[in-house]
């Protein structure tokens, strides 16, 4: 069953909107914040998101830019505004369709009926989708071998890349600095355990919030270090 997420600041439209795609049989999550339903649309896997583009906080120009950075889902722009503009430039930041208020709640529907398909038909052609980790607002991308933070593409040296995401592979697993510079570096550690202290410490600068607490590498005193689910 496919999942929706609309995202729209007029809470009776986003209940209408909502009855109809449940109705036909969709699953449906609404948030009335942009920066709410920005949060969800890049940590949670949706099929589809329905966009309003006037909306408190972020606005959904900003975050159709956001997740078409990161994501291919499939992006329905809905807006009170009728003036080309907005339209080509919701397109131009990567929205799949962009429909006016008002509209029959059928169109909408057929429209995201239409959508899930071709999507569906582009997935199913032999395009391989690519091998993704994705951990509270972390993403790593190991076929492209990129990495976002809540949206943001973060720069990491070959090594800190491999280190990351062995650790994101392996979760809740504590490794001996030793075990680690055996798995990423493929040598003996004998004297050189020191650079996982190094690359530990470059890899927390780029993902987390707060050094001091992180959030996702965890120091286990003693032994090693854990990746933390």
């Amino acid at each position: 069953m496919s999942k929706i997420l609309i995202i729209e600041d007029e809470e009776s439209i986003a209940e209408l909107e909502k009855d109809y795609l449940e109705l036909s049989g969709f699953t449906v999550e609404i948030e009335n914040s942009g920066d709410d339903g920005l949060k969800r649309a890049l940590e949670e896997k949706f099929d589809l998101l329905i966009l309003d583009l006037m909306l408190p906080g972020t606005d959904g120009f900003e975050i159709c830019k956001r997740v078409r950075k990161v994501k291919n889902t499939p992006i329905l722009m809905v807006s009170a505004k009728k003036e080309d503009i907005d339209k080509i430039r919701g397109l131009g930041l990567g929205a799949d369709d962009y429909i006016t208020k008002p509209f029959s709640p059928s169109e909408l529907v057929a429209r995201v009926k239409a959508h899930l398909a071709r999507y569906e038909r582009l997935i199913g052609s032999g395009v391989q989708e690519n091998e993704i980790i994705e951990i509270r607002g972390l993403k790593i991308d190991k076929t492209a071998r990129r990495v976002y933070v809540n949206g943001e593409e973060r720069s990491f040296t070959t090594k800190e890349f491999d280190l990351l995401t062995f650790l994101a592979q392996n979760p809740n697993h504590v490794f001996t600095k030793e075990e680690l510079f055996c798995r990423i570096w493929d040598m003996e550690s004998v004297g050189d355990i020191a650079t996982v202290t190094v690359h530990i410490k470059k890899i927390r600068e780029k993902i987390e919030f707060n050094t001091s607490k992180p959030q996702y590498i965890e120091t286990i005193w003693g032994v090693g270090y854990r990746f933390k689910v």
